[in-house]
């Protein structure tokens, strides 16, 4: 008896679904189904950034570059630790010697100079220090800012809500798809997230010493907002009209 039972259970679940008592298709036949594809976007503000800063030295010896460019870079750091960043806060991520050299014709070249760049990354988890940050390192000996990057730390709570918003959209679009078809959207038969596309960052132009050294005021800093994007894939039962 007991088999019986599992046996009438397995084709229960085999059998094919009906609508309002009536099953149009014939065993075997696939299901209607509507796919649809959702993109859900919602705005995030930023509350972190990475400030590439770099001192660029140059003299006739290597040694000479680079000594100096140690000293900079040393009080670049001294003031920006006098901010209250921490030592995993400050990393270095590039360190080059690179000769400049004449040539002519016939001749081998020759090196008349030499450039040492450094470059460290500074992370910052205050946007209201990114200003005073970029004035204290270009104050102190730093000659270049080549990137500021802001973005969201935690976007988990964003990329759910854009998720729920996928969704919504791709029931819409499959019930209008329905409607069209003449019949009427079922249930939904399965459904997959895509990666999510965080807000890529926002490169700043490079800043030179040369170009902000003039100005006596702080450096205004507006992170302003980014878009999260998520997409969602859907598959819908499609019910034919009658």
């Amino acid at each position: 008896m007991r088999r019986a039972i599992k046996f009438w259970a397995w084709m229960a679940l085999l059998a094919p679904l009906t609508v309002h008592g009536q099953d149009s298709r014939a065993p075997g036949d696939p299901i209607p189904q509507i796919s649809v594809v959702g993109r859900g976007e919602i705005k995030v503000s930023p509350d972190r950034a990475t400030i590439r800063i770099s001192v660029q030295t140059r003299a006739t010896t290597a040694a000479a570059a680079a000594a100096d460019n140690a000293n900079k870079q040393q009080s670049v750091i001294v003031a920006l630790r006098a901010l209250g960043l921490g030592n995993d806060q400050l990393s270095t991520i590039n360190y080059n010697v690179y000769p400049e050299q004449r040539y002519e014709q016939g001749k081998e070249p020759v090196i008349f100079a030499y450039n040492v760049t450094n470059t460290i990354l500074v992370d910052v988890r205050n946007l209201g220090q990114v200003g005073p940050i970029i004035d204290a390192a270009l104050s102190h000996g730093a000659n270049m800012i080549t990137s500021l990057q802001f973005y969201a730390s935690n976007t988990e709570t964003a990329r759910r809500t854009a998720i729920a918003s996928a969704i919504e959209k791709a029931r819409a679009d499959a019930d209008a798809a329905a409607r069209a078809a003449h019949g009427s959207l079922g249930t939904l038969l399965g459904i997959e997230i895509g990666s999510y596309s965080p807000p890529p960052p926002r490169p700043m132009m490079m800043m030179s010493k040369a170009m902000a050294g003039a100005a006596q005021a702080d450096t205004p800093i507006n992170p302003g907002e980014e878009t999260l994007s998520v997409e969602v894939s859907t598959r819908w039962r499609f019910i034919p009209g009658q």
